[in-house]
Formats: structure tokens, sequence, C-alpha cells
């Protein structure tokens, strides 16, 4: 795995990666105990809804961020938003108000919400090779488990030693050193995107594309399961550990910590499980542990507290991290094969904040409900949730999900490069090739499209397709479309 790191420009880009989720998984616990202080046992219904804000700013600014990526040099605007956070990060350690944590988490995250979008989608270019693609997502979702693991080792450390809001001075270190490292890598340079309208256009193309692939639309609803399992985690923690068992703010750390390993764990493993197993197959039966392990914490928190279910509390805890990791690091792969090289940033952008859409709805509902009805309540409706989404899932995701796929130009003229290889029927131009939807295909073939191709190819095709294997014909199905 670790041998992409010899990639120049990807070693500086997933380090500024590290760094920056380091600097923020401090601000994670900082803030979880700044709201308790403030709020004492509303601390749950007060990050809720500051979670919650910054989902506002997630849905809001990505799309927009995605539609202009080609219009600034990404290296220039992910820099200058790793300075944004840098110093709304300085600033959190002299807040009092409830209002004030709002405004601040708002900045803090739209600057967020324009540059992950915008780091995701160079990542592909930067690594074309499948494997090494594959890879890279493990790395970063590696990354992102530190976030969990070991910046709440770290900060248990240093709570030790100081205040926590001396914590929120790490997060601006994070900041800055990936800036540095960002100015510091060669990027390649954007394709360009031949597509009329202007930034609300471009904008709008991203949900469009989620909307029209059956395997995106999978994709968001899986999404929407994580959120509910991951909600519990980041919104209630802080009451379960300090209100429930009654343990110290060090536990904290604990926890989070035991959801980051579980992730960390799977992430490990997946490179090699993907080169076996279609993405479909790892992220449906991830997506349906998620209700299983929510409808253990239920049971957990209705018991009276001990040290078996502190001790199961843990477990459950790295075991919904495991789950989420199984969902959420394919989904790379799921989107670098539905979407043209041009629209990469438009499709991360979308999936951004489509994806954050859902927490938008599960991280208040995880506070509120909380707050109102108590852990049980909560932790019973959050797995329903991930149980009806993953249901969802299963049914828009098709079980044979081939790149290539029959269909008909009926608005093409003849002579169009496009139908270079096509044949001319009485319903239009046939052909079949890797089928992404663009400004050529406004919509998913139907099923008669697709199995009148379908003798080009067999099953075993198809799953090895679905796995990113290399095809009877000998080319790769996430090779970029250079003819469509």
């Amino acid at each position: 795995m670790l041998t992409v790191l010899r990639n120049r420009t990807y070693r500086h880009l997933f380090t500024a990666q590290v760094v920056a989720l380091v600097g923020t998984g401090l601000a994670t616990v900082a803030l979880s105990l700044l709201a308790y202080d403030i709020a004492g046992d509303n601390a749950s219904a007060v990050l809720g809804t500051a979670l919650a804000i910054k989902m506002v700013a997630y849905v809001a600014i990505a799309p927009l961020a995605g539609a202009v990526a080609d219009r600034i040099p990404r290296r220039a605007l992910m820099a200058a938003m790793d300075l944004t956070r840098a110093c709304v990060a300085l600033t959190l350690p002299f807040v009092t108000q409830v209002w004030q944590i709002y405004l601040l988490i708002f900045l803090l995250q739209a600057a967020s919400a324009a540059f992950t979008p915008t780091f995701q989608a160079t990542i592909p270019e930067v690594l074309p090779a499948e494997r090494d693609y594959t890879q890279a997502l493990s790395l970063s979702r590696i990354a992102y488990d530190l976030e969990s693991l070991f910046s709440p080792a770290l900060a248990a450390g240093l709570l030790a030693l100081v205040s926590y809001t001396w914590l929120f001075a790490g997060t601006a270190v994070g900041f800055l050193a990936s800036a540095a490292l960002v100015v510091s890598a060669v990027l390649p340079k954007p394709k360009p995107v031949e597509r009329t309208g202007g930034i609300y256009a471009k904008a709008a193309f991203g949900t469009r594309l989620f909307r029209a692939t059956p395997r995106l639309r999978a994709l968001l609803a899986l999404d929407l399961a994580v959120a509910a399992a991951g909600a519990i985690v980041f919104v209630n923690t802080v009451v379960l550990v300090q209100g429930h068992f009654h343990r110290p703010a060090g536990a904290v750390s604990l926890a989070l910590g035991a959801y980051g390993a579980g992730s960390m764990l799977t992430s490990v493993t997946l490179p090699r499980l993907l080169r076996r197993l279609s993405d479909r197959a790892v992220m449906l039966p991830a997506g349906y542990a998620l209700p299983v392990i929510l409808a253990a914490v239920a049971v957990i928190t209705a018991t009276a507290p001990s040290t078996w279910s502190w001790t199961a509390i843990l477990v459950a805890w790295a075991a919904i991290g495991a789950a989420c990791s199984a969902v959420l690091t394919p989904g790379g792969r799921v989107i670098r094969r539905s979407a043209a090289d041009a629209d990469l940033p438009a499709a991360f952008a979308a999936q951004f904040s489509l994806s954050h859409g859902c927490w938008l709805l599960t991280y208040p509902l995880a506070g509120w409900l909380a707050a109102a009805a108590g852990l049980p309540v909560t932790a019973a409706v959050l797995g329903v949730i991930a149980l009806a989404a993953t249901a969802a899932a299963t049914a828009a995701w098709p079980g044979l999900d081939p790149a290539r796929l029959g269909h008909v130009h009926h608005d093409l003229p003849a002579g169009h490069p496009h139908l270079a290889a096509a044949r001319r029927t009485e319903d239009g131009w046939r052909h079949g090739h890797d089928f992404v939807i663009d400004s050529l295909h406004g919509h998913w073939p139907g099923s008669a499209d697709r199995a009148r191709e379908r003798p080009h190819w067999s099953p075993q095709a198809d799953r090895a397709r679905g796995s990113g294997a290399t095809t009877p014909a000998g080319t790769t199905t996430n090779r970029r479309r250079t003819a469509r």
C-alpha cells in the first residue's frame, strides 16, 4: 500500500491531509468539551446544532466550489482555504456564547467545503492507475481514521498538561502545515470542461449525475446509512461517556479512538479485498451491519452503567468504525467509474454536498432526540434509518453492473465523431461503450438497450468489471473514456 507514496506529488498531498486531520481531531475533542462547559447536559443539543450548521455549509458551498475549480488554480485555492481554517481555529478559544460557536463553525466548514472536493478530484489525476488510486483511497481513509485514533490520544495527553482551549492552537498548526505542503506540490493541469452554462449550471450537473446514475444513487443511500450510525458516535459520545458512564474527559478520546481503530483496521485490508470482490459486494454487507450494531447500542445504553457495558460500547464504536470504512473507502472508486475525467471535480463536489446533506439530517436528530428521549431511543431510531437506507441502496444498484452499456442516440446527426463505431437502426444510432452521464448522454440506458448489448460480454466479465479488473477485450473498466 505504501508504494503509492513514491509519487512525490501524492506524498505531499497525503501528508498535508494527515497533518490537517490531526489538527481537526484536536478541535473535535476541544469543541465537545467547550460545548459541555457552556451548555452542560444540553451539550448534545449544542453539538448537534453546531454540526448541522457545518453540514449546511458543506451542502451549500461544495457544489459552487466544484463549479469554479477549473477557473482557479487548485493549489492556490486549497492553500487559501487552509489559511482561512487556521485563522478561525485561533479564534475558537475565546468563545463564551453558544451563538459564537455556531458562527465560527460555519466559517470553518465553509472553507473545508471548498478544500475537500478539490483535493478529492485531484488525486485521480495524480494517480491515474486503478490499483494506485485504490491504495490512495485506503490511505486517505486511514488519514481520516487518525482523526479518531491518534488525535484523540494526543488530545488526552495534552489535556493532562494544559486546558482544552490550547487544543485549538494545535488545530491551527495543522492547517498551516497543510497549506505549506500543498504549495510545495506540483499539481497536474485540470482537463477542460466542455459544458455550456454558468457556475450554477455547472454546480447542478454533479447533482444530475447522481440522480441519473443507479450506482451513484445507491452510494448516496449508503451515505445516509453511514450518517445515521456516525451521528451517534460524533454527537453523543461526550454525553454518553461523561453523563451516562460518569467517566473523565480523557475517556471521550478513548471512545472516539475505538471508532478510529475499527475504521483503520478495515482500511488496511480493503485494497486486497477489492481485488477479489466488487465494490457492491463489499459496501452493501457493511451497510447492513450498521443497523445491527445500533440495535446493540440501544440495548447497552438501556442498562445500568458497568464495566462490561463500557467495554461493550467501545467494541460497538469500533464495529461502527469498521462498517463505515467499508462503505466510504470504495466510494471514490464508484465515483471515478461513473464520471469523465473533466467532470470529476463536479462529481466529487456533488458527493461531498449530498452526503453531508445526510449528516445534516442525522446530526440534529441524534442531538435533539438524545436530549429529549434518551440514548436507547436515539440508537433505535438511527438504526431504522440505516436499515431503510441500505435496503434502498440494494434496490438501486443492479447486481450485474458492467461499465460497458449499449444505448441508442436519437438526436446526433450522421457523421458525428461520437458515432464512428455506431450502427444505424430504425430506433437511431446504436452502439456500446464505457457509459457515464455527460453532455452526450443525459439518461441511463433502459433495460432493452442493455439486453441488446449483453452478448458482447459474460456475467463473469460483469463481476470483473465491478472489481475494476481487466475485461476480455484487454481494457480496464476504470480507464478514462477518451472517445464516447
